[in-house]
């Protein structure tokens, strides 16, 4: 058995690179496509096995997709809000230095959460009775502090409507498929790719530096929130990355764009995590991935458990070794590319893919998405409103 683990491991992180890289392909999509050939699969292996394979690509996958938003803004819902200090770090020359940060959330939370599993594993059935009817109203503070923390107010509101009603149309058009593709590739990704061509942005000579000014004590708060934070979006139904990197901001004092930006960095990777636990202790999958697992093993035991964790620890160092070596390749070949023509090329992807995956009703929704996206860098409100896509209809849903 342990040789058919670790062809699992190998094949599932060989996929999450591919997940990870190409914008639009996600875990959940290869995850699905598993689950149909599984009677197949199963005739020449078990099911633990194939779990492991999605496990591997799942955490590999959380650390490799900060890339391609970082170098070429496009985004999903795990890596929309990093893409913002992300792209600002790219036109500084820092491009690299944003993948590291992101990758030390991501190795950083992936340890604390295997550390604190044994507590989880007692809290969770305790907890979850009592808080699941107050996520609801725990977002509506959230969005009000956000909305009303600076000067610009009714600006911050007006950002945040219009996208949250978008978000409320696109989650409900019947007949679009994968929605938040071309939702949040317009608000976050192609909006400033379009500011990026228009302002002629050029991009710097990239530096591979090895040592990062970060302060310890910005490292322990960024981690610690963003571990809680990613504890909680396993949990709760219809808390997402987004919403819990808001949350987890709350926690912390002046950890600055790079804090935030390892806050991102742990969520995605400690949901998945945990979301192995939330099956094991609730019977509740809360990500696409895991009700595959759910769907291929029904329940997990204790001793299964232990193995997907020690498979989580392995996968973890290795996606560290690859996001890092891929990112300095793709720095390199970034300072070798017109950026102008870059931005038409990604551009141009990333409208092929919305139509392959939602039709020209999500073209329409991408072109819609991307002009409320620019609409926040030209009143000078942060982009973060724009996650109203998402807020208000978790937000209506759960009140």
């Amino acid at each position: 058995m342990f040789i058919e683990i670790l062809l699992a491991f190998l094949a599932g992180s060989f996929a999450g690179i591919f997940t990870g890289l190409i914008p639009g392909i996600h875990i959940n999509l290869i995850s699905i496509l598993l689950l149909t050939i599984s009677p197949m699969l199963l005739k020449y292996t078990n099911p633990v096995i194939l779990a492991c394979f999605i496990i591997s690509m799942a955490v590999t996958h959380t650390f490799l997709d900060f890339i391609p938003g970082i170098f070429l803004g496009a985004p999903d819902a795990e890596t929309a809000l990093a893409i913002l200090p992300g792209h600002r770090m790219l036109l500084e020359g820092k491009a690299f230095e944003a993948v590291k940060i992101t990758v030390i959330g991501s190795l950083g939370s992936l340890l604390l959460a295997v550390m604190f599993a044994p507590i989880f594993l007692l809290l969770y059935p305790l907890v979850y009775g009592f808080l699941k009817s107050y996520i609801g109203y725990l977002l509506i503070a959230i969005c009000l502090f956000m909305i009303l923390k600076d000067k610009k107010k009714v600006w911050n509101l007006v950002v945040f409507m219009m996208s949250g009603v978008l978000g409320l149309l696109v989650l409900n058009m019947p007949n679009l498929d994968d929605p938040l593709l071309p939702l949040l590739s317009g608000l976050f990704g192609t909006s400033m790719l379009t500011i990026s061509f228009f302002d002629k942005v050029k991009i710097p000579k990239q530096s591979f530096e090895e040592t990062l000014e970060l302060p310890k004590s910005t490292i322990a708060q960024a981690l610690s929130a963003g571990t809680f934070a990613g504890s909680l979006t396993s949990f709760f139904p219809g808390l997402g990355p987004a919403q819990g990197a808001v949350l987890a901001q709350q926690f912390t004092k002046n950890i600055g764009d790079k804090g935030f930006m390892i806050i991102v960095g742990a969520i995605g990777t400690v949901n998945f995590i945990l979301s192995l636990i939330t099956f094991y202790t609730i019977e509740k999958a809360r990500n696409g991935a895991v009700i595959v697992i759910k769907e291929l093993l029904e329940m997990i035991t204790i001793s299964e458990l232990l193995v997907f964790f020690s498979v989580v620890l392995i996968v973890g160092g290795s996606a560290t070794f690859l996001t890092l070596k891929i990112a300095k390749i793709f720095a390199v070949v970034m300072e070798k590319l017109n950026y102008q023509i870059t931005i038409v090329s990604v551009f141009s992807l990333i409208c092929v893919v919305v139509f392959l995956f939602s039709g020209f009703m999500g073209l329409l929704v991408l072109a819609t998405a991307t002009f409320i996206g620019i609409i926040p860098g030209e009143l000078g409100v942060a982009r973060n409103h724009s996650m109203g896509c998402l807020l208000l209809p978790v937000i209506l849903y759960l009140v």
